[in-house]
């Protein structure tokens, strides 16, 4: 009679996102992931092939956290500011979620929400282009903030705003 498994995948994906939040993604590791669900590293082979594999997953679960963020959002305002909040709470998973290393389903599915702010701020033939650019300015002020490369000074949550709104603004209809 086979041995009861001791971990589950989902249980080392949570453990790859706390490990994540807490230490960043050098710390990422099969021994890492595999000392905090309690198992020895070769176990984990069976639920995941390489520490790529769990990079992917882990990215993944962080896409899907952003997704329903994003999702909930009845207003482009809302939903930047959302992403921004959930960016400053989790900026190694932000990162990781950015990086391109998440599967394309992931992607698409945490596109979707932007997509649909799109299409419903800047029409259906529009949406595409309007999504990649609030995804370009969301993206590329999270960033740089997280990094601390905004240093001319001056309050960010004021220039924050103010792209949010002519970005409003610009795709608003008229």
């Amino acid at each position: 009679m086979p041995t009861p498994s001791r971990t589950s995948r989902a249980d080392i994906v949570a453990a790859g996102r706390h490990i994540l939040d807490a230490e960043g993604l050098d710390a990422l590791t099969m021994q890492a992931v595999a000392i905090h669900v309690g198992v020895r590293p070769p176990s984990l082979y069976k639920y995941v092939a390489d520490r790529e594999a769990l990079i992917v997953l882990v990215a993944d679960a962080a896409l899907t956290e952003i997704e329903a963020l994003l999702a909930a959002a009845g207003t482009l305002p809302e939903l930047a500011r959302a992403l921004r909040a959930w960016a400053r709470a989790h900026p190694a998973a932000f990162t990781l979620a950015m990086s391109g290393r998440a599967t394309q389903e992931s992607l698409n599915a945490a596109s979707e929400p932007i997509l649909r702010m799109g299409a419903r701020l800047a029409s259906e033939q529009h949406a595409l282009a309007a999504a990649r650019l609030v995804t370009a300015w969301c993206t590329g002020f999270l960033t740089m903030e997280l990094a601390g490369a905004f240093r001319l000074g001056g309050d960010l949550d004021e220039s924050f705003e103010f792209a949010l709104d002519r970005l409003t603004a610009a795709l608003s209809p008229r």
